[in-house]
Protein backbone atom coordinates (compact mmCIF):
# COMPACT_ATOMS: atom_id res chain seq x y z
CA UNK A 1 0.00 0.00 0.00
CA UNK A 2 2.86 2.67 1.04
CA UNK A 3 4.11 1.86 -2.42
CA UNK A 4 1.33 2.46 -4.14
CA UNK A 5 0.68 5.86 -2.28
CA UNK A 6 4.38 6.37 -3.02
CA UNK A 7 3.92 6.37 -6.63
CA UNK A 8 0.77 8.35 -6.68
CA UNK A 9 2.73 11.36 -4.65
CA UNK A 10 5.74 10.83 -7.32
CA UNK A 11 2.80 10.91 -10.25
CA UNK A 12 1.29 14.35 -8.77
CA UNK A 13 5.24 15.74 -8.36
CA UNK A 14 5.86 15.46 -12.01
CA UNK A 15 2.37 16.15 -13.24
CA UNK A 16 2.92 19.46 -11.50
CA UNK A 17 6.14 20.96 -12.77
CA UNK A 18 4.59 19.85 -15.97
CA UNK A 19 1.06 21.82 -15.37
CA UNK A 20 3.69 24.63 -14.22
CA UNK A 21 5.51 24.45 -17.62
CA UNK A 22 2.24 24.27 -19.85
CA UNK A 23 0.53 27.47 -17.76
CA UNK A 24 3.54 29.19 -18.19
CA UNK A 25 4.23 28.33 -21.87
CA UNK A 26 0.70 29.35 -22.17
CA UNK A 27 1.06 32.83 -20.39
CA UNK A 28 4.05 33.33 -22.61
CA UNK A 29 2.02 32.88 -25.94
CA UNK A 30 -1.34 34.57 -24.82
CA UNK A 31 0.82 37.70 -23.90
CA UNK A 32 2.28 40.60 -24.93
CA UNK A 33 5.73 41.39 -23.33
CA UNK A 34 8.62 44.08 -23.61
CA UNK A 35 11.74 43.25 -25.58
CA UNK A 36 13.61 42.46 -21.95
CA UNK A 37 10.54 40.29 -20.76
CA UNK A 38 11.01 38.16 -23.92
CA UNK A 39 14.58 37.90 -23.55
CA UNK A 40 13.77 36.64 -20.13
CA UNK A 41 11.00 34.20 -21.70
CA UNK A 42 13.94 32.69 -23.21
CA UNK A 43 15.47 31.30 -19.94
CA UNK A 44 14.28 28.30 -18.11
CA UNK A 45 10.57 28.30 -16.68
CA UNK A 46 10.77 30.28 -12.72
CA UNK A 47 9.01 29.03 -10.45
CA UNK A 48 8.17 30.74 -6.86
CA UNK A 49 8.17 28.11 -4.45
CA UNK A 50 4.69 29.22 -2.83
CA UNK A 51 3.02 28.76 -5.97
CA UNK A 52 4.48 25.05 -6.22
CA UNK A 53 2.89 24.57 -2.40
CA UNK A 54 -0.61 26.47 -2.87
CA UNK A 55 -0.73 23.93 -5.67
CA UNK A 56 -0.72 21.23 -3.08
CA UNK A 57 -0.15 18.43 -5.79
CA UNK A 58 2.65 16.26 -3.66
CA UNK A 59 0.91 16.38 -0.57
CA UNK A 60 -0.90 13.42 1.19
CA UNK A 61 -4.30 12.97 1.81
CA UNK A 62 -4.22 13.64 5.40
CA UNK A 63 -1.94 16.85 4.68
CA UNK A 64 -4.85 17.88 2.42
CA UNK A 65 -7.26 17.47 4.89
CA UNK A 66 -5.05 19.00 8.04
CA UNK A 67 -4.12 22.11 5.90
CA UNK A 68 -7.76 22.41 4.79
CA UNK A 69 -8.63 22.79 8.29
CA UNK A 70 -6.58 26.04 8.82
CA UNK A 71 -8.90 28.47 7.75
CA UNK A 72 -11.21 31.24 9.43
CA UNK A 73 -14.05 28.82 9.47
CA UNK A 74 -12.05 26.71 11.64
CA UNK A 75 -11.95 29.64 14.21
CA UNK A 76 -15.38 29.97 13.53
CA UNK A 77 -16.37 26.31 14.75
CA UNK A 78 -14.33 27.13 17.73
CA UNK A 79 -15.82 30.17 18.69
CA UNK A 80 -19.29 28.70 17.63
CA UNK A 81 -19.47 25.76 19.70
CA UNK A 82 -18.28 28.40 23.23
CA UNK A 83 -22.07 29.68 22.32
CA UNK A 84 -23.64 26.00 22.83
CA UNK A 85 -25.07 24.78 26.18
CA UNK A 86 -22.75 21.60 25.96
CA UNK A 87 -20.35 23.31 28.34
CA UNK A 88 -18.03 19.82 28.04
CA UNK A 89 -17.40 21.14 24.06
CA UNK A 90 -16.13 24.43 25.12
CA UNK A 91 -12.58 25.52 24.77
CA UNK A 92 -10.02 28.19 25.69
CA UNK A 93 -9.31 29.92 22.88
CA UNK A 94 -5.86 31.44 22.81
CA UNK A 95 -4.22 33.61 20.23
CA UNK A 96 -0.43 34.14 19.39
CA UNK A 97 0.64 36.65 16.85
CA UNK A 98 4.12 37.04 14.89
CA UNK A 99 5.90 40.03 15.38
CA UNK A 100 6.80 40.12 12.24
CA UNK A 101 2.66 40.17 11.48
CA UNK A 102 1.91 43.28 13.95
CA UNK A 103 3.73 45.77 11.51
CA UNK A 104 1.45 44.96 9.01
CA UNK A 105 -2.03 45.65 11.11
CA UNK A 106 0.18 49.16 12.21
CA UNK A 107 0.64 50.11 8.68
CA UNK A 108 -3.01 48.82 7.62
CA UNK A 109 -4.96 50.80 10.97
CA UNK A 110 -2.04 53.91 10.41
CA UNK A 111 -0.92 53.81 14.32
CA UNK A 112 1.94 52.74 15.83
CA UNK A 113 3.14 49.30 16.02
CA UNK A 114 2.39 49.02 20.13
CA UNK A 115 -1.28 51.00 19.77
CA UNK A 116 -2.33 48.74 16.57
CA UNK A 117 -0.89 44.94 18.55
CA UNK A 118 -3.42 46.87 21.58
CA UNK A 119 -6.36 47.37 18.48
CA UNK A 120 -5.53 43.84 17.48
CA UNK A 121 -5.64 42.23 20.68
CA UNK A 122 -9.20 44.12 21.20
CA UNK A 123 -10.52 42.81 17.85
CA UNK A 124 -9.65 39.32 18.78
CA UNK A 125 -10.97 39.63 22.09
CA UNK A 126 -14.52 40.91 21.11
CA UNK A 127 -14.64 37.66 19.00
CA UNK A 128 -14.26 35.56 22.06
CA UNK A 129 -10.54 34.97 22.16
CA UNK A 130 -9.91 34.90 25.70
CA UNK A 131 -6.11 35.27 25.52
CA UNK A 132 -3.62 37.33 22.91
CA UNK A 133 0.30 36.81 22.85
CA UNK A 134 2.95 37.67 21.14
CA UNK A 135 5.36 35.41 19.84
CA UNK A 136 9.01 37.24 20.97
CA UNK A 137 8.79 35.14 23.91
CA UNK A 138 9.10 31.80 22.42
CA UNK A 139 11.47 33.22 19.63
CA UNK A 140 14.18 33.95 22.30
CA UNK A 141 13.71 30.39 23.26
CA UNK A 142 14.48 29.15 19.16
CA UNK A 143 17.66 32.06 19.03
CA UNK A 144 19.11 30.83 22.62
CA UNK A 145 18.71 27.43 21.59
CA UNK A 146 20.41 27.76 18.08
CA UNK A 147 22.65 29.47 19.84
CA UNK A 148 24.21 26.72 21.57
CA UNK A 149 23.36 24.42 19.05
CA UNK A 150 25.83 26.33 16.48
CA UNK A 151 28.76 26.20 19.20
CA UNK A 152 28.28 22.65 19.72
CA UNK A 153 28.30 21.53 16.44
CA UNK A 154 31.08 23.78 15.61
CA UNK A 155 33.42 21.75 18.20
CA UNK A 156 32.73 18.71 16.61
CA UNK A 157 33.58 20.17 13.28
CA UNK A 158 36.32 17.98 13.01
CA UNK A 159 35.02 14.70 13.50
CA UNK A 160 31.46 15.64 12.52
CA UNK A 161 31.11 16.03 8.15
CA UNK A 162 27.08 16.64 8.38
CA UNK A 163 28.14 19.52 12.00
CA UNK A 164 28.77 22.79 9.19
CA UNK A 165 27.63 24.23 7.73
CA UNK A 166 24.36 24.66 9.96
CA UNK A 167 21.16 26.12 8.70
CA UNK A 168 18.56 27.86 10.26
CA UNK A 169 15.23 26.32 10.63
CA UNK A 170 12.49 29.05 11.23
CA UNK A 171 11.13 29.16 7.68
CA UNK A 172 8.53 26.02 7.08
CA UNK A 173 9.23 26.64 2.83
CA UNK A 174 12.66 26.45 3.22
CA UNK A 175 12.34 23.42 5.39
CA UNK A 176 9.74 21.73 2.93
CA UNK A 177 12.29 22.15 -0.11
CA UNK A 178 15.12 21.09 2.23
CA UNK A 179 13.18 17.67 2.75
CA UNK A 180 11.54 16.91 0.02
CA UNK A 181 14.03 18.38 -2.86
CA UNK A 182 17.36 18.27 -1.43
CA UNK A 183 17.29 15.35 0.86
CA UNK A 184 20.23 14.02 2.53
CA UNK A 185 22.57 16.68 1.21
CA UNK A 186 20.95 19.10 3.61
CA UNK A 187 18.49 17.58 6.26
CA UNK A 188 21.68 16.67 8.64
CA UNK A 189 22.72 20.23 8.60
CA UNK A 190 19.39 21.89 9.41
CA UNK A 191 19.55 23.63 12.71
CA UNK A 192 16.91 21.56 15.19
CA UNK A 193 15.76 24.06 17.13
CA UNK A 194 12.25 24.67 16.92
CA UNK A 195 10.84 27.47 15.10
CA UNK A 196 8.81 30.46 17.01
CA UNK A 197 5.55 29.25 15.71
CA UNK A 198 5.91 25.97 17.16
CA UNK A 199 8.23 26.58 20.46
CA UNK A 200 5.13 28.89 21.42
CA UNK A 201 2.86 25.85 21.00
CA UNK A 202 4.17 24.05 23.12
CA UNK A 203 4.55 26.70 25.88
CA UNK A 204 0.95 27.42 25.14
CA UNK A 205 -0.08 23.31 25.16
CA UNK A 206 2.20 22.09 27.65
CA UNK A 207 3.02 25.44 30.11
CA UNK A 208 0.17 27.28 30.03
CA UNK A 209 -2.29 24.47 30.01
CA UNK A 210 -1.40 23.16 33.47
CA UNK A 211 -1.06 26.66 35.08
CA UNK A 212 -4.68 27.07 33.58
CA UNK A 213 -5.49 23.51 34.99
CA UNK A 214 -7.34 22.48 31.27
CA UNK A 215 -6.03 19.58 29.39
CA UNK A 216 -4.29 20.73 26.17
CA UNK A 217 -7.47 19.21 24.07
CA UNK A 218 -9.15 22.11 25.76
CA UNK A 219 -7.44 24.93 24.37
CA UNK A 220 -8.00 25.83 21.01
CA UNK A 221 -4.44 27.74 19.77
CA UNK A 222 -4.33 29.74 16.48
CA UNK A 223 -1.59 31.95 15.03
CA UNK A 224 -1.28 35.02 13.12
CA UNK A 225 1.08 35.09 10.74
CA UNK A 226 2.73 36.52 7.46
CA UNK A 227 3.39 33.06 6.06
CA UNK A 228 0.87 30.61 3.96
CA UNK A 229 3.65 28.43 4.88
CA UNK A 230 3.25 28.03 8.23
CA UNK A 231 0.35 26.13 7.71
CA UNK A 232 2.18 23.26 6.63
CA UNK A 233 4.58 23.84 9.85
CA UNK A 234 1.66 23.13 12.10
CA UNK A 235 0.58 20.08 10.25
CA UNK A 236 3.49 17.97 10.80
CA UNK A 237 3.14 14.91 12.43
CA UNK A 238 6.00 15.53 15.39
CA UNK A 239 3.87 18.63 16.45
CA UNK A 240 0.77 16.06 17.26
CA UNK A 241 0.14 14.42 20.39
CA UNK A 242 -1.85 11.41 19.13
CA UNK A 243 -2.29 10.24 22.77
CA UNK A 244 -4.24 13.34 23.88
CA UNK A 245 -5.50 13.93 20.63
CA UNK A 246 -4.25 17.48 20.29
CA UNK A 247 -1.90 19.79 18.28
CA UNK A 248 0.85 21.93 19.22
CA UNK A 249 -1.22 24.98 17.18
CA UNK A 250 -4.41 23.96 15.98
CA UNK A 251 -4.23 26.53 13.23
CA UNK A 252 -2.76 29.05 11.43
CA UNK A 253 -4.02 32.13 9.74
CA UNK A 254 -2.18 34.99 7.86
CA UNK A 255 -2.53 38.54 8.87
CA UNK A 256 -4.38 39.34 5.46
CA UNK A 257 -6.84 36.42 6.51
CA UNK A 258 -7.25 38.45 9.99
CA UNK A 259 -7.71 41.61 8.24
CA UNK A 260 -9.85 40.57 5.53
CA UNK A 261 -12.26 39.17 8.58
CA UNK A 262 -12.28 42.69 9.75
CA UNK A 263 -12.92 44.19 6.72
CA UNK A 264 -16.03 41.40 6.27
CA UNK A 265 -17.78 42.35 9.60
CA UNK A 266 -16.69 46.24 8.79
CA UNK A 267 -15.21 46.57 12.08
CA UNK A 268 -13.66 50.74 12.65
CA UNK A 269 -10.24 50.62 14.13
CA UNK A 270 -11.89 53.78 15.83
CA UNK A 271 -14.33 51.69 17.34
CA UNK A 272 -12.13 48.85 18.69
CA UNK A 273 -11.23 48.92 21.99
CA UNK A 274 -7.35 49.44 23.31
CA UNK A 275 -6.45 45.61 25.08
CA UNK A 276 -2.99 45.47 25.88
CA UNK A 277 -1.51 42.22 24.83
CA UNK A 278 -1.76 39.03 27.82
CA UNK A 279 2.02 37.66 29.21
CA UNK A 280 2.41 34.04 29.55
CA UNK A 281 3.56 34.64 33.21
CA UNK A 282 0.45 36.55 34.16
CA UNK A 283 -0.53 40.02 34.75
CA UNK A 284 2.87 41.00 37.09
CA UNK A 285 4.73 40.27 33.60
CA UNK A 286 6.58 43.03 31.72
CA UNK A 287 4.50 43.03 28.54
CA UNK A 288 5.89 45.70 26.52
CA UNK A 289 6.68 45.10 22.63
CA UNK A 290 9.98 44.31 21.70
CA UNK A 291 12.09 42.51 19.12
CA UNK A 292 15.52 40.96 18.32
CA UNK A 293 17.77 42.03 16.52
CA UNK A 294 17.73 41.58 12.62
CA UNK A 295 16.48 42.30 9.32
CA UNK A 296 12.35 42.04 10.33
CA UNK A 297 12.79 38.60 10.84
CA UNK A 298 13.86 36.76 14.18
CA UNK A 299 17.47 37.47 13.72
CA UNK A 300 19.02 34.14 13.96
CA UNK A 301 22.26 35.43 12.02
CA UNK A 302 23.15 38.34 14.46
CA UNK A 303 22.43 37.07 17.87
CA UNK A 304 24.56 33.36 16.75
CA UNK A 305 27.23 35.56 15.43
CA UNK A 306 27.56 37.69 18.24
CA UNK A 307 27.19 34.83 20.70
CA UNK A 308 29.94 32.60 18.78
CA UNK A 309 32.50 35.34 18.45
CA UNK A 310 32.25 35.71 22.35
CA UNK A 311 31.72 31.60 23.43
CA UNK A 312 34.59 30.30 20.74
CA UNK A 313 36.93 33.39 20.27
CA UNK A 314 36.43 35.70 23.27
CA UNK A 315 35.57 38.73 21.11
CA UNK A 316 32.69 41.06 21.73
CA UNK A 317 30.63 42.02 18.50
CA UNK A 318 28.68 45.53 18.86
CA UNK A 319 27.60 45.65 15.57
CA UNK A 320 27.23 43.59 12.45
CA UNK A 321 28.70 44.59 9.14
CA UNK A 322 26.87 43.49 6.04
CA UNK A 323 28.57 42.66 2.89
CA UNK A 324 26.13 42.52 0.00
CA UNK A 325 26.60 39.77 -2.86
CA UNK A 326 24.34 38.89 -5.78
CA UNK A 327 21.64 41.23 -4.23
CA UNK A 328 20.14 42.31 -0.89
CA UNK A 329 18.90 39.07 0.10
CA UNK A 330 22.29 37.65 -0.19
CA UNK A 331 24.35 38.83 2.32
CA UNK A 332 27.82 37.78 4.37
CA UNK A 333 29.16 38.92 7.27
CA UNK A 334 32.63 37.75 8.62
CA UNK A 335 34.54 37.63 11.75
CA UNK A 336 38.59 37.96 11.36
CA UNK A 337 41.39 38.83 13.85
CA UNK A 338 44.96 39.12 12.78
CA UNK A 339 43.92 38.65 8.80
CA UNK A 340 42.27 34.94 9.83
CA UNK A 341 38.83 34.97 8.76
CA UNK A 342 37.46 33.13 12.28
CA UNK A 343 34.04 33.16 11.13
CA UNK A 344 32.25 33.98 7.85
CA UNK A 345 27.76 33.45 8.02
CA UNK A 346 25.25 34.20 5.13
CA UNK A 347 21.93 35.49 5.18
CA UNK A 348 20.27 33.76 1.65
CA UNK A 349 16.76 35.33 1.14
CA UNK A 350 14.46 33.89 -1.69
CA UNK A 351 14.79 30.75 -3.52
CA UNK A 352 16.70 32.16 -6.73
CA UNK A 353 18.98 33.10 -4.06
CA UNK A 354 18.86 29.58 -2.37
CA UNK A 355 19.53 27.50 -5.81
CA UNK A 356 22.80 29.19 -5.47
CA UNK A 357 23.70 28.78 -2.39
CA UNK A 358 22.65 24.59 -2.54
CA UNK A 359 24.88 24.73 -6.07
CA UNK A 360 27.90 25.87 -4.23
CA UNK A 361 27.17 23.47 -1.79
CA UNK A 362 27.12 20.43 -4.26
CA UNK A 363 30.49 21.96 -5.35
CA UNK A 364 32.03 22.43 -2.36
CA UNK A 365 33.06 26.32 -2.15
CA UNK A 366 30.35 27.19 0.21
CA UNK A 367 32.65 28.67 3.16
CA UNK A 368 30.11 29.47 5.35
CA UNK A 369 29.69 27.98 9.08
CA UNK A 370 25.95 29.11 9.13
CA UNK A 371 23.25 29.86 6.39
CA UNK A 372 20.22 32.00 7.59
CA UNK A 373 17.64 30.98 5.13
CA UNK A 374 14.18 32.20 4.21
CA UNK A 375 12.78 31.21 1.43
CA UNK A 376 10.30 34.81 0.96
CA UNK A 377 12.75 37.41 -0.85
CA UNK A 378 13.39 40.45 1.76
CA UNK A 379 12.43 38.05 4.88
CA UNK A 380 9.43 37.56 6.69
CA UNK A 381 7.80 40.56 6.55
CA UNK A 382 7.37 39.84 2.82
CA UNK A 383 5.51 36.59 3.67
CA UNK A 384 2.65 36.43 1.07
CA UNK A 385 0.09 36.06 3.66
CA UNK A 386 0.54 40.00 3.96
CA UNK A 387 2.59 41.63 1.70
CA UNK A 388 1.13 40.90 -1.30
CA UNK A 389 -0.76 43.01 -3.52
CA UNK A 390 -4.13 42.34 -5.43
CA UNK A 391 -2.01 41.77 -8.36
CA UNK A 392 -0.37 38.82 -6.67
CA UNK A 393 3.23 40.55 -6.50
CA UNK A 394 4.90 41.88 -3.15
CA UNK A 395 3.62 45.81 -2.43
CA UNK A 396 7.07 46.89 -2.37
CA UNK A 397 5.77 50.54 -0.36
CA UNK A 398 3.50 48.36 2.17
CA UNK A 399 6.88 46.37 2.72
CA UNK A 400 9.01 49.50 3.37
CA UNK A 401 6.27 51.02 5.61
CA UNK A 402 6.03 47.91 7.56
CA UNK A 403 10.15 47.56 7.69
CA UNK A 404 10.10 51.17 9.45
CA UNK A 405 7.12 50.17 11.70
CA UNK A 406 9.26 47.02 12.58
CA UNK A 407 12.70 48.81 13.66
CA UNK A 408 10.78 51.11 15.91
CA UNK A 409 10.62 48.60 17.94
CA UNK A 410 12.96 48.16 21.13
CA UNK A 411 15.67 45.20 20.83
CA UNK A 412 16.50 43.09 23.90
CA UNK A 413 18.78 40.21 23.71
CA UNK A 414 16.57 36.97 24.67
CA UNK A 415 19.43 36.24 27.24
CA UNK A 416 18.51 39.24 29.22
CA UNK A 417 14.78 38.28 29.26
CA UNK A 418 13.84 37.43 32.38
CA UNK A 419 10.44 35.48 31.61
CA UNK A 420 12.81 33.39 29.58
CA UNK A 421 15.10 32.33 32.58
CA UNK A 422 11.85 32.00 34.33
CA UNK A 423 10.18 29.77 32.18
CA UNK A 424 14.07 27.67 31.50
CA UNK A 425 13.44 26.80 35.62
CA UNK A 426 9.74 26.22 36.31
CA UNK A 427 8.91 24.72 33.15
CA UNK A 428 11.93 23.41 31.55
CA UNK A 429 14.17 22.47 34.71
CA UNK A 430 16.98 24.09 33.12
CA UNK A 431 19.03 24.75 30.25
CA UNK A 432 20.04 21.82 27.83
CA UNK A 433 17.67 19.37 30.40
CA UNK A 434 16.26 16.06 28.97
CA UNK A 435 12.85 18.55 29.28
CA UNK A 436 14.70 21.19 27.19
CA UNK A 437 16.33 19.35 24.33
CA UNK A 438 12.49 17.23 23.91
CA UNK A 439 10.27 20.53 23.81
CA UNK A 440 12.38 22.85 22.21
CA UNK A 441 14.11 20.57 19.62
CA UNK A 442 13.06 18.61 16.52
CA UNK A 443 14.23 16.56 13.97
CA UNK A 444 14.34 16.88 9.81
CA UNK A 445 14.87 14.18 7.51
CA UNK A 446 14.88 13.40 3.67
CA UNK A 447 11.13 12.81 2.62
CA UNK A 448 10.07 9.38 1.01
CA UNK A 449 9.66 10.92 -2.35
CA UNK A 450 12.55 13.08 -2.35
CA UNK A 451 13.44 14.02 -5.75
CA UNK A 452 15.41 17.02 -7.30
CA UNK A 453 13.21 18.75 -9.54
CA UNK A 454 13.72 18.24 -13.43
CA UNK A 455 16.75 19.99 -14.91
CA UNK A 456 14.82 22.50 -17.03
CA UNK A 457 12.94 23.91 -13.22
CA UNK A 458 14.27 26.94 -11.60
CA UNK A 459 13.14 28.02 -8.44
Amino acid sequence: MAEVNLAKRKEKCENCTKQCNKRQAEDGTNSHHSSEANEEAAEPPQLLLSACLSCEGCLTEEETVSISQQSLEDLHRALALNKKCDASKHKVLVASVCPQSLPFFAVKFGLDISEAARKLCGFLKSLGVQYVFDTTLAAGFSVLESQSEFVQRYRRRSHDSHALPMFTSSCPGWIRYAERVLGSLVTPHICTARSPQQVMGCLIKDYFSKQQKLSPGQLYHFVVAPCFDKKLEAVREEFYNSVLESRDVDCVLTSGQVFGLMEQQKVSVEELDSVPLDHILGESADTELLRHEGRGSEGFLEHVFKHAAKELFGLDVHKITYKTLRNRDFQEVSLERDGETLLQFAAVYGFRNIQTLVHRMKKGRLPYQLVEVLSCPGGCLSGRGQAESDGGRVDKPLVQHMEEAYTSLPVRLPELNPAVHTLYQDWLQGQDSPQSNALLHTGYRPGNHAHPPPPHMQW
